[in-house]
Parts: structure tokens; C-alpha cells; sequence
């Protein structure tokens, strides 16, 4: 798949902001962000619910429409509403029978972990159950793009596992899956590449790793013990300090000579100096955000202002163009 140069505007509001991205067959992709950062967007125009105001994105080559007429595409969305008076293996059954090459129905079950709800209604089902039974839906086709948005938001902790357990297992096949998550934990053990949205914006392209040492290396946290936060930006390696209440937290390249720093400007009280987790490169990469409600991503939503200063990350033209984009 490849968004170049991608615009989508409700408005004032870009909700896709000139993303320019390519994601190769066979890869696992989360996609991070904050309320109202564009991801629901980004996942609309890719499966041709919306069309680009400018730029281009394609799916296998072409228009998504295409790709998704073709079956090659599972989708499973935020918003679906139960289908009345049918059975999981009725629905089921029903999807898979409008694809060309579909997944046996016992084995849809199975990975879903809906076998044992196969004779139940589906408006009957509990969230979570439902949640289960769209992943069921999304995998039917056999696609070989799998798009997923928020998939695991009414799921348990072992549903949860059991749900990656699955995804993980359909990937290995060689199939192409991108998700969206708000479980920063998810996307740092089941993708591949993770891409952080802020403001319609990709800020970040890497693996979790690589988002780690982007928001600095270690933090280095104490008590200030009375003394006020003059100076603590100057420190050697400090990237970013943060205070609440008498207890400081710096971002830092080099703990070690901060440390040093440190120790020199007095008595350091509980210092505690830890790698930065993928919270805090979230958090770092996302900075400059406010929390926006998911409405400013669709027509009528009229709450967020136009972010203007975010910058791009996608990857080197080197590496995406020897890839082999879905």
C-alpha cells in the first residue's frame, strides 16, 4: 500500500495531512496516535471510504475500490453495528460465500475463538463477543491486506492474548497487517514498524526500539528536595524536563554524565535512572498535542484547529522503494 502526498479535509481540519508512506507485503504495522490524530482517516481513505482531496493512495497497485471489490482486503472497524436474528455461523458463512477464495468456516471460527459461539445470535452477543465475531468477518475472505482499527478495544486480557495469538498467526502466512491501537504494549510486541499520527501528520516510523532512542535514551528521575528546576534543561545530555510536584524527571542521552551533573549541584535524593519506555516516546513525539475527541475525524466534527507545524517521517526513499508494497 502507498499514501503519496495524501490530503483529507473536513473543513478548517485536516484530518491527513500530506502523509507520504509505503508498507511492503507481509509486514505488521501499528499505527499510534492520539484522539483525533487521524487514524480513522488514514484507515478510511485506504479502504476507499473516502476519497483524498489530494495526493494518492493506492492498495496492490491501484485504486482501493478495486482491491476491495477483489476480496484481497479484511477490514474490521470502530463503528458496526450487530446484524439482527442471525447466527455467528450464518454471518459467517454468509461473508465468506462472497469472496472468491474464502477461509474453510471451521477455521474462522477457530481463529476468532468463536467456535463455541457458532449457534448464538449475534445481536445477543456481549461487546467483547461481537468485537470477536467482526475479527471473524475481517478474516472470512482470506485477505491478504488485513486492516484492523482498534481491534482489541472491548477485549479482555486473555481475550485479548488469544486475539494475538490469532492475528499472529494469520501473518505468518505471508498476509499484510496494519492496526490501529491505543495499548502501546501491543504495538511494541506484535508490529513490526510502528507509525505515529499526530495531527494528520506521521512524526515517527521505526520499531519500538528505534521510537525509544528517538525520545532519548534514559530518564533520570529525583527529588528536588526544595530546589527549584532552574538549570536542569542545561544539564549535559538533557533532553526534556518534566516536574510534578517536588519530583523531577529528565530526559537524557547520556544518564551518566547527567548524573555527574547532577551530583555536583548537591545532595540527590531517591534518583532513579531507567531506559525510556515507548509511553515516554509517545508522549515525546506527541508533545506539542492536546487530546482531540475521534469526532474531528469525520464531517462533523469541528473541534480540533488545524495543526500546521507537524513535520513528516516517513521512511528513505532507499528502502521503501525496493519494498514490495502491498
Amino acid at each position: 500500500m502507498s499514501f503519496t502526498g495524501a490530503v483529507k479535509a473536513f473543513g478548517a481540519v485536516r484530518a491527513v495531512d500530506g502523509v507520504d508512506l509505503r508498507i511492503g507485503r507481509g509486514e505488521t504495522v501499528a499505527l499510534l496516535g492520539r484522539n483525533g490524530a487521524g487514524k480513522s482517516t488514514a484507515i478510511s481513505l485506504l479502504l476507499g471510504l473516502y476519497a483524498p482531496d489530494a495526493g494518492t493512495v493506492e492498495l496492490f497497485g491501484g485504486e482501493p475500490e478495486r482491491a476491495v471489490r477483489a476480496g484481497l482486503v479484511g477490514a474490521m472497524l470502530q463503528e458496526a453495528r450487530a446484524v439482527p436474528r442471525v447466527t455467528v455461523r450464518e454471518l459467517v458463512r454468509f461473508v465468506a460465500g462472497r469472496y472468491p477464495d474464502p477461509l474453510p468456516l471451521q477455521r474462522v471460527l477457530e481463529l476468532a475463538g468463536i467456535t463455541e459461539l457458532a449457534a448464538r445470535r449475534v445481536d445477543r452477543l456481549s461487546g467483547g463477543q461481537q468485537q470477536r465475531v467482526r475479527f471473524a468477518v475481517a478474516l472470512a475472505g482470506n485477505p491478504s491486506l488485513l486492516v484492523l482499527d482498534e481491534p482489541t478495544a472491548a477485549l479482555d486480557v486473555e481475550a485479548r492474548r488469544a486475539f494475538w495469538e490469532s492475528m499472529r498467526a494469520y501473518a505468518r502466512a505471508g498476509r499484510t497487517v496494519l492496526f490501529s491501537t491505543h495499548y502501546l504494549e501491543e504495538a511494541d510486541a506484535y508490529a513490526d514498524r510502528i507509525l505515529v499520527l499526530d495531527r494528520g501528520r506521521i512524526v515517527a516510523d521505526g520499531t519500538g526500539e528505534q521510537l525509544r532512542q528517538a525520545a532519548g535514551g534514559s530518564l533520570v528521575a529525583f527529588d528536588l528536595a526544595g530546589r527549584g528546576r532552574e538549570g536542569l534543561q542545561l544539564l549535559p545530555g538533557v533532553r526534556a524536563v518534566e516536574v510534578r510536584g517536588d519530583r523531577a524527571r529528565l530526559r537524557t542521552d547520556d544518564s551518566d554524565a547527567t548524573v555527574v551533573a547532577l551530583a555536583g549541584m548537591g545532595a540527590i535524593r531517591n534518583l532513579e535512572v531507567a531506559p525510556a519506555s515507548l509511553d515516554d516516546a509517545f508522549l515525546a513525539l506527541t508533545a506539542d498535542g492536546t487530546e482531540r475527541p475521534d469526532s474531528t475525524e469525520r464531517p462533523e466534527g469541528t473541534g480540533r484547529p488545524d495543526g500546521t507545524d507537524g513535520s513528516g517521517g516517513a521512511r528513505g526513499t532507499d528502502e521503501t522503494d525496493e519494498m514490495e508494497t502491498v
